[in-house]
């Protein structure tokens, strides 16, 4: 065989190695979970949020700063569509401790913010989203009016994927007053407590 076809061979065989070693790095990082929340079995007494005692209450702990997260906000304005303001529903912005005034509003403040029923907070040093046991962002936690747990999870099937999922889908199943499968799926996003700067020193921490 020709040494220049040979060659040429190789080289087509190392390029669809090096792009099928990408594809499976890229899948296996969009379906890596962040960390669940352990988030207490009742209300936090200490939190400066009050629960609702009509309808169920859900916090929703985000970075202002994740990529992924614009994903759980896209799937929060559909799921707050769908419920027709029969949950209260607060998102929490964490503003670590040393940034600057204002690091926080970013687009998905503003997305936040545009979704009707949606009461965004900011959350100095986290001291809120700790309180329900957060630890990634767009991690959604649920109570009824009594203040019992009844979810905890995302809404969203990996990181920055939008499109149907478990988890909304429980959600909404027990707002509506219906039963869900499980109570708690997985979460995909940033470390909500993580300051650094630009979106890929952000998300490549994980």
């Amino acid at each position: 065989m020709n040494k220049k076809v040979v060659i040429f061979i190789l080289g087509c065989a190392l390029w669809a190695g090096a792009v099928a070693f990408g594809v499976s790095r890229m899948l296996d990082y969009e379906t890596q979970p962040g960390d669940q929340a352990s988030a207490p079995g009742r209300w936090p007494a200490d939190s400066r949020i009050d629960l609702s005692t009509d309808r169920a209450t859900l916090i929703m702990a985000a970075h202002p700063r994740c990529p992924c997260t614009r994903a759980s906000m896209g799937e929060l304005a559909k799921l707050m569509a769908s419920v027709e303001g029969r949950t209260a529903v607060y998102v929490l912005f964490v503003k670590p401790a040393g940034t600057p005034e204002g690091w926080e509003k970013t687009d998905l403040w503003r997305a936040a913010e545009a979704i009707p029923g949606v009461t965004v907070l900011l959350d100095e040093d986290g001291i809120e989203v700790r309180r329900f046991g957060a630890e990634t962002s767009g991690q959604m936690i649920l109570y009824d009016t009594q203040g019992r747990l009844i979810f905890h999870g995302g809404i969203t099937a990996g990181r920055g994927r939008e499109g149907g999922n478990d988890g909304a889908d429980a959600i909404y199943s027990l707002i509506t007053g219906g039963e869900a499968d499980k109570a708690n799926y997985p979460v995909f996003g940033c470390s909500v407590f993580d300051h650094a700067e630009g979106e890929d020193r952000l998300c490549n921490r994980q």
